[in-house]
């Protein structure tokens, strides 16, 4: 393939990923998707970046590393569950809260949505990690032994 063709392509399809993975995170929780497929399609839009304009855009693209995304993802799971403990209910029992919008009705937010949230971006560490792993090559390769 071209690498006008590949630039051209990852330009254009990598914002789209982005926005498929937001969506698949978001309505996850009341039909198919969540936070594991999001993440994993976040992760493939920049697997993408790295394959057209190689790892090093690949990292500048994603801004923060692969291994504190993911701590930040399981920290983030993991506090989802404290609000139901301190109301005397089971660790990831599920805690609901309503907003009211200022235009009219209101938005209703639970813990289930945080804890996506946090796999969301434990997986995308995660995948990232080793995609970026991957794509050092030789630089990580034991040497063959010499007979």
């Amino acid at each position: 393939m071209s690498p006008v063709v590949m630039h051209t392509v990852a330009r254009m399809m990598t914002p789209v990923l982005l926005l498929v993975s937001l969506v698949l995170g978001v309505r996850g929780h009341d039909i198919p998707g969540g936070g594991f497929v999001g993440g994993l399609m976040a992760a493939t839009a920049f697997a993408l970046q790295m394959v057209a304009f190689g790892r090093p855009a690949a990292i500048k693209q994603l801004r923060v590393h692969p291994t504190r995304l993911a701590a930040a993802g399981l920290l983030v799971a993991l506090g989802s569950g404290v609000p139901a403990m301190l109301e005397g209910n089971a660790f990831l029992s599920s805690d609901w809260a309503e907003f009211p919008l200022p235009w009219s009705g209101s938005l209703k937010v639970g813990t289930p949505q945080v804890f996506d949230v946090g796999v969301y971006l434990a997986v995308l560490g995660t995948a990232m990690s080793f995609i970026l792993g991957m794509g050092r090559g030789e630089d990580t390769t034991v040497p063959e032994a010499r007979t």
